[in-house]
């Protein structure tokens, strides 16, 4: 076993021992970063004099052949390496002989997956923040189309008041906003250049961290070289907003399958959306969202293994670092599947509008209404509170299941304050139509939300 760190070991782990601790099967995915990261570190040396000029440029031109390599499937990662670190310098040795072993100086193990990790993190969560963004397209066009469509809004899973399918809909799409805005937040915090740091004290030879940060695209090296190879904060941070994300997917997942029932008989998800039983012929699964439900644990518990991770090392560098990718990668892609897969089991599904409209007929969602149509009157919310759940008690006393069943009189008996109008102001599309305060369900305020939504995602 040619590897890195053998010099200091005459006896050698044997080969399970050294698969245990390898990290290949994780870290390949960082080889083009770590290509790009070992040719500016190689030109930076020539440019300080710390190897000859024209060595560098050898390197950085090897370099350059081996990621076309690798591109083209003319070359593989070796499953056997250690780590990608030691598959491209044992590559770029094997190629140009003792040239190859002089890219490594000034630099430690440590400092390159750091920035490797991070060059990896720079390119993968714009495009996972882009994934967002398109969802929240796709939920916004279909909110447009339903911004008047009645359904009940719900609390403690009780219907509650009439809302519209737009107004929840729009809901969803406000929270996979702030999502978006959590991985933009992290991606400022993770830019910064760790190469340079060594293991952890840095070096004592002439690099120029400055123009390798530059190089590389980052805002400038790290502040410390001690806390550049510890920190995983980025990690965590990422992993947190990835979890938060997939909290939110489930949620709406659940509202979906709920949904989907025959007790509700609100969504009719595309037969391409779902799945059947194995024996039972009439059903038809909502397997898409339980299975995204489902994959939150994945998310969550990812945080949580990264957060116990982390929480007993000391600083600077430990072996348990390596468990880190894993972890985060698994996080990303899992995250990215799904709500690859939430927009196209949302953008084919069927809304049953009518089925909704009906459900915001019986169970009193116009209580509420009827208080504030009393308080318009003059009366104390608390007393227009105790005088519409009294009339609720005797709809229910009667049999009936709104309050647009009572007649004007029987109302009257309650408050003389009640008026003809009250039957008119106590309707669905009514209730919702007086609600159009900022971030209310009105249609216009809804549109307003739309409107406002699509103007932050195109920033």
């Amino acid at each position: 076993m040619n590897v890195l760190w053998s010099g200091r070991l005459e006896e050698k782990p044997d080969p399970e021992a050294f698969a245990f601790q390898a990290s290949i099967r994780i870290d390949q995915r960082l080889v083009l970063e770590d290509i790009q990261g070992s040719r500016v570190h190689a030109r930076m040396l020539g440019n300080q004099g710390l190897i000859p000029r024209e060595t560098a440029e050898l390197l950085d031109q090897e370099l350059a052949r081996i990621a076309e390599d690798l591109s083209a499937g003319t070359l593989a990662v070796d499953p056997s390496a250690e780590d990608i670190h030691s598959f491209i310098e044992e590559t770029l040795t094997q190629r140009l002989g003792e040239p190859g072993k002089m890219v490594h100086a000034g630099r430690s193990r440590n400092d390159q997956v750091a920035v490797d990790f991070r060059l990896y993190l720079k390119r993968a969560v714009p495009e996972l923040r882009e994934n967002i963004l398109e969802t929240i397209r796709v939920l916004l066009d279909r909110a447009e189309v339903h911004a008047e469509s009645l359904m009940p809004g719900y609390t403690h899973l009780q219907r509650a008041q009439p809302v519209t399918l737009g107004h929840h809909l729009t809901a969803w799409s406000a929270a996979l906003l702030r999502d978006a805005g959590r991985f933009a937040d992290a991606l400022v915090r993770l830019d910064e250049c760790p190469l340079g740091a060594g293991a952890l004290a840095g070096s004592g030879l002439a690099l120029d961290r400055g123009a390798v940060a530059a190089a590389l695209g980052f805002r400038g090296p790290s502040l410390n070289s001690m806390d550049a190879v510890a920190d995983r904060d980025f990690a965590l941070e990422l992993a947190s907003a990835c979890g938060i994300t997939m909290t939110h997917l489930s949620r709406f997942c659940e509202d979906a399958v709920l949904w989907a029932s025959e007790e509700f008989k609100f969504l009719n998800l595309a037969e391409s959306w779902s799945t059947g039983s194995s024996i039972m012929p009439q059903k038809k699964n909502p397997d898409f969202a339980e299975l995204i439900r489902g994959k939150s644990a994945r998310g969550i518990g990812n945080l949580v293994s990264l957060l116990t991770l982390l929480k007993g090392l000391p600083y600077a560098y430990a072996k348990d670092l390596q468990e880190d990718k894993e972890l985060l990668f698994d996080s990303l892609d899992t995250l990215g599947s799904c709500l690859r897969m939430f927009r196209g089991m949302l953008g084919s599904a069927a809304f049953n509008v009518d089925r909704m409209a009906e459900a915001c007929a019986e169970g009193f969602l116009e209580a509420t209404d009827a208080a504030e149509y009393l308080v318009r009157k003059g009366m104390p919310f608390r007393e227009a509170h105790a005088v519409a759940a009294q009339a609720v008690r005797d709809c229910l006393a009667a049999g009936q299941g709104s309050l647009r069943d009572r007649t004007l009189a029987e109302l009257q008996e309650l408050s003389g304050l009640f008026g003809e109008d009250v039957f008119t102001a106590l309707t669905p599309s009514a209730a919702v139509a007086a609600r159009n305060l900022p971030g209310g369900p009105a249609p216009e305020e809804v549109r307003r939300q739309i409107s406002f939504l699509r103007e932050q995602i195109r920033r």
